[in-house]
């Protein structure tokens, strides 16, 4: 019931973090903001990430884990309800932030708990039990959300995803162990690891690869609705499209990454470009959902390789570095919210798919350039998402 009860919880927390991707239209037309603005949401979301992550796990260092997670998914409910009654813009776009802010450190002391009694053989196995959870968000949890936001309003949304993290607070509550001390560690000490250019090249390869697919996804309902000719109730099962793409995606890119990781990571991210490209030349729905569950799959594939490049450069300190990875994540997210609602504002929304081409190619060639880690990649001990 451990892992079942974090499961629940990383479920709830990430469904909160890709749902408004698909909810964005009414959101903007309720509160009478644009689609731009609206988009700025995922930015404002992705910076809580960038900032509340390293900040906030080295604060919590050496805590308990058990009243730190259940403080901290006391947060995301409390965010997620404020979501859901919020009166205008202004507050939503504050509530996703505090939301934001405890979400990383909430994944990386879940992870740290679901490992605990876990022998060393099956330390992966374990982590990918509870990575599960984000990947049900994407492929059950972002499309549930945008039926329920489609068929009720955007509100009910929130508040579903509001009973669902309450949910997994009161299972942690009951199930997860009382002795589940932090480990006491400096933060100054473990920053030193930023040293290696290898591992700076790394997360920066994180930051510049993942811009273009951000863009695309978190524009992705009013791109399906307008130029895709999409109607509104298609939104959802083409979410759930993309999300199945990334699912097998994810799973595949860490076999590939094994074997090869650059080569790999070059192949794919060129394949990448060159389908958002037929994306914006797709003249059918028909050829569009296939397109859209092609880019979920290879998008993701390079996720594993990422994480793997910082795992076999940051031996002294993996963890701060995987948070800083995902903050690198979160990072390209926010630039993808403003880049694609400027360019949605000034040459048009088809125009977000050949800019995302762009910024994926420059991924391709950093990529190509680096000096890739020489070490055996290790397991990746969180698939990402269009949350980190």
């Amino acid at each position: 019931m451990k892992l079942t009860a974090l499961l629940v919880c990383v479920f709830g927390v990430t469904t909160g973090e890709f749902v408004v991707a698909g909810i964005l239209p009414a959101v903007a037309g309720e509160l009478g903001v644009s689609i731009p603005a609206a988009g700025l949401l995922v930015t404002a979301y992705a910076l809580g990430m960038i900032v509340g992550g390293p900040l906030l796990t080295a604060i919590t260092a050496g805590r308990r884990r058990k009243p730190l997670v259940l403080a901290l998914l006391a947060v995301a409910v409390t965010g997620n309800l404020l979501s859901a009654a919020a009166p205008n813009y202004g507050v939503l776009f504050a509530a996703r932030i505090a939301t934001s802010f405890v979400t990383a450190t909430f994944f990386a002391n879940a992870i740290v708990i679901a490992t605990t009694s876990a022998p060393p053989e099956k330390q992966a196995s374990t982590v990918a039990k509870v990575a599960f959870g984000m990947n049900l968000a994407m492929i059950l949890g972002a499309p549930l959300g945008t039926w329920i936001g489609t068929a009720f309003g955007w509100r009910t949304t929130f508040a579903a995803i509001t009973a669902c993290c309450a949910i997994g607070l009161v299972l942690v509550a009951r199930y997860i162990p009382s002795d589940q001390p932090g480990v006491r560690t400096s933060a100054l000490g473990e920053f030193t690891v930023f040293r290696d250019r290898q591992l700076l090249r790394a997360i920066t390869i994180t930051a510049v690869a993942n811009v273009g697919l951000l863009m695309v996804f978190t524009y992705l309902a009013p791109l399906l609705t307008g130029p895709g000719k999409f109607s509104a109730t298609a939104v959802a099962p083409m979410l759930l499209v993309y999300g199945v793409g990334a699912t097998i995606g994810n799973l595949v890119g860490g076999r590939l990454a094994d074997r090869a990781l650059r080569a790999s990571q070059l192949a794919a991210l060129t394949f990448l470009a060159v389908l958002l490209v037929a994306l914006w030349l797709s003249p059918s729905p028909i050829l569009t959902a296939l397109l859209v569950f092609a880019i979920g799959a290879v998008g993701f594939s390079v996720i594993p390789g990422m994480q793997a490049r910082v795992l076999t450069t940051a031996a002294a300190a993996p963890t701060l570095a995987i948070a800083v990875n995902a903050s690198a994540y979160q990072l390209a997210a926010a630039f993808a919210g403003w880049i694609g609602g400027r360019v949605a504002a000034g040459p048009g929304l088809p125009a977000i798919y050949l800019v995302a081409a762009a910024t994926t190619i420059a991924g391709a060639v950093l990529t190509a350039a680096g000096d890739g880690p020489r070490a055996r990649p290790a397991a990746p001990t969180r698939p990402a998402a269009p949350s980190r």
